[in-house]
């Protein structure tokens, strides 16, 4: 079943392996039978502290989740070791279907986690996949070496012009674009960057398919606190198609915080 709609309770993994991706990111490996595909989701429990949603960003019979320290719960995460144990609710949410050929998969930062297994399904799917990967500087990439067979080019944006090309992912991308046509487009990122990717699919009449983030409590629709223009994140994405991202005027501008209130992106 990929897209659960009801409440469950976690169920208890051992982590196997935790690998060092950056000084601010770890992937946590874990294993656990329940099937799932690309951009779906998990939520991750931690007793006493919280539970949070997360991508998978590992397939397989041996999954893995990927995290950036930002708050208690992730610096929590990125300390624990093999043996270790978490609880786990999911998978959740909709996910990337991909029709074409030819993709083009645009990630910022650790937007990067739900487009991994992707990419690397599309290319065991006899699928051309052209990775245009940014980050805020060189040290931020992730997963270089592990997609590098996976994709038949990769270029690179720092915003600091420590690798690659010097600007944003979305300014590379329309460059990528005036050289080459690509029957889809996916992206996640940071939403600023998922809005221009969007907009610049929109124009160009590409079909594009997004992973959202917001803020979760419970995964399956009860809590409405991912609640953006009448859809649930958690129920009606997080991967949503550029039709339904255009009726979404909220996209880029605002998002709700742990209290239900809209703030400004």
């Amino acid at each position: 079943m990929h897209k659960k709609d009801r409440l469950e309770s976690p169920r208890i993994v051992k982590i196997q392996k935790v690998i060092s991706e950056n000084k601010d990111v770890k992937t946590l490996i874990f294993e656990d039978g329940l099937e799932s595909l690309p951009g779906q989701f998990v939520m991750i429990w931690l007793p006493g502290v919280d539970e949070i949603p997360m991508s998978i960003s590992y397939l397989g019979r041996k999954k893995g989740i990927t995290v950036k320290k930002v708050g208690e719960a992730t610096k929590i995460l990125c300390g624990l070791k093999p043996n270790d144990n978490i609880g786990i609710r999911g998978p959740y949410g909709t996910f990337f279907n991909s029709k074409g050929k030819k993709l083009l998969v645009v990630a910022g930062g650790i937007g990067i986690a739900p487009l991994a297994p992707l990419i690397e399904m599309a290319n065991d799917d006899g699928k051309v996949v052209t990775l245009a990967f940014g980050a805020k500087t060189k040290d931020e990439l992730l997963f270089l070496k592990r997609l590098k067979s996976s994709c038949k080019q990769m270029q690179i944006s720092t915003d600091d012009g420590s690798k690659g090309y010097h600007g944003f992912v979305s300014d590379l991308t329309l460059e990528i674009l005036k050289k080459e046509a690509f029957d889809e487009i996916f992206t996640c990122g940071p939403e600023l960057m998922i809005k221009k990717i969007v907009d610049i699919s929109s124009r160009k009449n590409i079909p594009v398919q997004a992973s959202l983030e917001r803020f979760m409590k419970c995964g399956v629709g009860i809590c409405d606190s991912c609640a953006i223009n009448g859809f649930l994140v958690c129920k009606d994405g997080p991967v949503f198609t550029g039709e339904v991202l255009e009726k979404i005027n909220d996209l880029g501008k605002t998002r709700r915080d742990a209290c239900g209130r809209k703030v400004k992106i």
